[in-house]
Order: structure tokens, then C-alpha cells, then sequence
């Protein structure tokens, strides 16, 4: 007995597409070409007073509802169809271990291997098993016509086959918070003999400590380039000189091997300024050995020339720039010169932007629409009701309750949202009164 084609998640997908969109199509033509030329023909124009004194018509009606339903039948059919293909794995498929975190994925090959990118081979089925460690997240990738959802708690699937070499996107679909849109990696189609060497070969001991941060997620809001993200880059992260806000306080410190442990297992002790505390803490998640390997590789992650030199006495707040060389001989400058704009002195508009750094905007509207945190939308002023030590109470959100909300969300829960926000100790009394200008005119 002959074994049944393989027919890939496009062509069920695809196929399901074209047979629906052709149906409608159909029928949309000819229920206009209908209503049209009886509008015509029955016109009030042509008979003033009606003619045919019919009710019913057995025949019409036992027709228009035969052929919709055989219509949506077969609509069913091949969507059935579609879906069970992209349920039903083919039996050599590779097996892949898909793992998404707020804000990067990481796949895991039977060996061990481990990559940011999904590297398959071409006209190889490839089932990825999908799991996240935080949030909600979604694998889509749109040129295999997959999509599925990544439940904290629950291992889902999806498979698909690359028929030809190339790069393909793969994105998160579903919001999981600041960084959502950065979630971005490529599926890497090879042949097979290619893909065969590629998992087979073995990182050398430079790549150990890259492919920890990847494993970890730490690449998903840290780069290794210089690039600005929602963390610190790593790039010359060894040796800096930086500033950061303790209980409320600031102070340079040195990131030397203790300040960077620190800042992986208790990351809101000591908070970079001008980064929001986003990131969780990793106390007793990543093992002894792992730690390890991932301070070793940051001690050594020099970057490029530029960046070896002595760190200056001021810490930039975003991504810095190089000054040129006649630059610095101009003037006393530090070398490294922050890359983000001055903050406006119109409070309203330093309000805007300080919620807009923070990401504040990722959970909190400002048109009223219900999002992860209640709307800034008419907020200052209003009576809330929240949660605090297990009772339910109604306080008035004044500049006291705004200094709360944003030092110690989880005092006083507005009733009805999750105690999902970080505390943002960072921002000074100035800071908040600013935000409080600007929410202020979101009437």
C-alpha cells in the first residue's frame, strides 16, 4: 500500500484559503448580479402595484437552502482538512524544542545544540514542540502558514516543511509587553548535507557564553553589539563605570564580576539609570555552572577598539556614540556622550516622554481602551478602587496615590487588573508630578 503524499501546512492552509475566498467570491457575484437586475426588472417605476399574490414557493426555497448548505459543507470540509493536516505530524519530522520568553526564542536540537534562529533542513518535515517560561507568547511564520500559541504551563506544537533554501521570518504574534516588536528571528532553510554539518558542529569555547545568554533570554533585551534595547548592551560591559539607583538613591558603581551577578539575581537592587526595571529576577533559575559561563563570557566581551578604552566617570543612559577624534581633543568631554535627546522642559511633554521610556504605553492606554493596567485616560482626579492587605477601598489618585502606584504597584491593586507592574523606584517626585501633567490632559 502506497503511502498518502505529504501535503504541507501551505498547501492545506493555502488550498482551504482559495476554495473559501472562491465560494464567497461566487457568491457575493451573484447575489449583487441578482439584487441588481431585480431592483430593475421589479422596479416601482415599471409596477406601481404589486402583481403575483404568491406567498411561498416550495421549489425556491427548498433550492437556496439546499445549495448554501452544500456550499458551507464543502467550505468545511476542506478547512477540516487544513486543519488536521497541520495537527497531524508526519513521522519523520525533525524534532525541535521551540522555547519563547519576553523577548527572544531559543531552539534546542535532540543533541543539545542551541540557536536563536531555527535552522532546518529543506523538504524535511520539522516539528517544533513550544514552550514559555514567563508570558503569553505566539510562534508565527507566515511564509509556512503556521501560527500557535505559547501557554506558560503547556507544551504546544506546530510543524512545517521549508521547500526551498532561504530565510524566513518568524514572529511573536501575541503582545507580551515592552519589547513585543523586537521578538523577531528567521527560520534558516538549508539543504539537508549543509544542515547535517551544522548540527553536528560544536562551539568552540568563545561561543559558550553566548549561547548561555541565549538560552537564558538574555539576548532578548540586551545586545551584544551596541545596539540600544530595553537593557544595557553587553558590548564593553566589563570594567564600566555606571550609574545606578539604589533605594531611591544614586550612585556610580564599577561592573566588575559582583556587580554583574548581582544585577542577574537581584536585577532591581541597583537599576541602571535610564532603563526601566523590566527584567526579572534570576535567583535560583539558571545553575551554578551556567552563572558561571555567562560572567566569564561578560568579563571578556571587550566590543569593538573603540569601546577598550577607559570608561568615562558618566554613565550614558541609552546606546552611546563615539566622539571623533579631534572631538576629544577639543574638549574635556567624556569620551562616551549619551545618545538619547534632553529632556524636554515643558513638563507636559517630559511627562509624555518619561512614560514613553519606561514603557508605560505598553500597559496603560491613554484613550480609554482596557489594556494590561487601567487607562491614563481620566485617571488623576478619580476616585479607584483597589486592593491593599486583602481589602477592597476607594482613594482618590492624587500625586501621593500616583507616587504609590508607581513605587509600590503591588500595595494597592486597582480592582479588576493583574499585580502584573514592576515597581519603578528610579523616578524621582519631579519625575512623577511630570507624568501627572501630562495624564492630566488625557480628559
Amino acid at each position: 500500500m502506497n503511502p498518502q503524499p505529504l501535503i504541507t501546512t501551505t498547501e492545506a492552509v493555502d488550498t482551504a484559503f482559495y476554495v473559501i475566498f472562491g465560494i464567497s467570491g461566487v457568491a457575493l457575484l451573484g447575489i449583487t448580479v441578482a439584487v441588481v437586475y431585480l431592483a430593475w426588472r421589479y422596479s416601482r417605476k415599471r409596477y406601481p402595484t404589486p402583481l403575483s399574490q404568491k406567498d411561498h414557493n416550495v421549489w425556491l426555497e427548498v433550492t437556496w437552502t439546499i445549495i448554501p448548505s452544500i456550499l458551507v459543507m464543502v467550505m468545511f470540509w476542506y478547512g477540516w482538512e487544513g486543519y488536521l493536516s497541520l495537527r497531524r505530524v508526519p513521522d519523520n519530522a525533525i524534532p525541535v524544542q521551540g522555547t519563547a520568553r519576553m523577548w527572544s526564542w531559543l531552539f534546542t536540537y535532540e543533541n543539545g545544540k542551541t540557536s536563536d534562529k531555527l535552522y532546518v533542513p529543506v523538504g524535511q518535515p520539522v516539528n517544533v514542540r513550544l514552550k514559555s517560561v514567563d508570558v503569553l507568547h505566539a510562534f508565527y511564520i507566515p511564509a509556512f502558514r503556521v501560527k500557535r500559541d505559547t501557554v506558560p504551563g503547556m507544551e504546544t506544537y506546530a510543524w512545517f516543511v521549508a521547500e526551498e533554501p532561504g530565510s524566513y521570518d518568524l514572529f511573536c504574534a501575541e503582545y507580551c509587553g515592552v519589547a513585543h516588536s523586537a521578538m523577531i528571528t528567521t527560520v534558516e532553510a538549508i539543504p539537508a548535507a549543509e544542515f547535517a554539518a551544522w548540527l553536528e558542529d560544536k562551539p568552540v569555547a568563545a561561543d559558550i557564553g553566548k549561547a548561555l545568554l541565549q538560552k537564558h533570554g538574555c539576548l532578548g533585551c540586551h545586545s551584544l553589539d551596541g545596539t540600544p534595547s530595553v537593557g544595557p548592551t553587553f558590548q564593553g560591559i566589563s570594567g564600566r563605570q555606571v550609574n545606578v539607583v539604589t533605594n531611591g538613591e544614586s550612585r556610580t558603581m564599577t561592573t566588575d564580576r559582583d556587580y554583574l551577578e548581582k544585577s542577574i539575581l537581584e536585577p532591581n537592587a541597583d537599576i541602571v539609570e535610564g532603563f526601566p526595571p523590566a527584567m526579572p529576577p534570576y535567583a535560583g533559575r539558571i545553575p551554578a555552572e551556567d552563572m558561571t559561563g555567562i560572567l566569564d563570557y561578560l568579563m571578556e566581551a571587550k566590543g569593538d577598539e573603540a569601546q577598550t578604552e577607559p570608561a568615562s566617570e558618566e554613565e550614558p543612559t541609552s546606546q552611546s556614540v563615539q566622539q571623533p577624534e579631534s572631538l576629544k581633543e577639543e574638549t574635556d568631554k567624556p569620551v562616551d556622550v549619551p545618545a538619547v535627546p534632553a529632556a524636554p522642559s515643558d513638563p507636559v511633554e517630559r511627562g509624555k516622554a518619561l512614560a514613553s521610556q519606561n514603557g508605560c504605553l505598553g500597559c496603560h492606554s491613554t484613550d480609554g481602551t482596557r489594556k494590561v493596567g487601567p487607562s491614563f485616560k481620566g485617571l488623576v482626579g478619580s476616585e479607584r478602587s483597589v486592593t491593599k492587605d486583602g481589602q477592597s477601598i476607594k482613594v482618590q489618585a492624587d500625586t501621593d496615590y500616583l507616587i504609590r502606584a508607581i513605587r509600590e504597584p503591588g500595595a494597592e491593586v486597582t480592582e479588576g487588573y493583574p499585580p502584573a507592574m514592576p515597581p519603578y523606584p528610579g523616578l524621582s517626585d519631579d519625575d512623577i508630578k511630570a507624568m501627572q501633567s501630562w495624564m492630566e490632559t488625557l480628559k
